[in-house]
């Protein structure tokens, strides 16, 4: 092992709006007083329960994927296991996601408010 996985970093026009996007779908804290990173207005965190850390970065023409458009790739993506897809779906779907596509096989492929494509599978 070379290194351990400290962060995904998400750019985003809307850093402390998509922190809190995140926080609503998988828990945790926002901004969490953490020595690696200085939040501001350009830099946000969210520290998850399950020890993981989101990032969101600020990026003035920020240009959201398209999936599944090749010519705007989506970069990556979330998987998020959930005990029920309907529930999960309207709550997301409040938060502000955008359904991209149901999937016959048992998921559903969301973007978040800045476009970063996530699925919702059964756990």
């Amino acid at each position: 092992m070379i290194g351990r996985l400290q962060c995904v970093v998400l750019d985003c026009p809307d850093v402390l709006g998509l922190a809190r996007f995140y926080r609503a779908l998988l828990g945790g804290v926002v901004n969490r007083p953490d020595p690696r990173w200085a939040v501001d207005d350009d830099f946000s965190t969210l520290h998850t329960g399950s020890g993981r850390v989101l990032a969101f970065q600020r990026v003035e023409d920020h240009r959201p994927p398209r999936w599944p458009d090749s010519a705007h790739p989506q970069q990556f993506h979330l998987d998020i296991d959930v005990p029920d897809l309907d529930q999960a779906q309207n709550e997301v779907l409040s938060l502000g996601a955008t359904l991209l596509h149901t999937d016959p096989r048992g998921w559903r492929i969301f973007a978040d408010p800045a476009g970063h494509p996530f699925c919702l599978l059964r756990g």
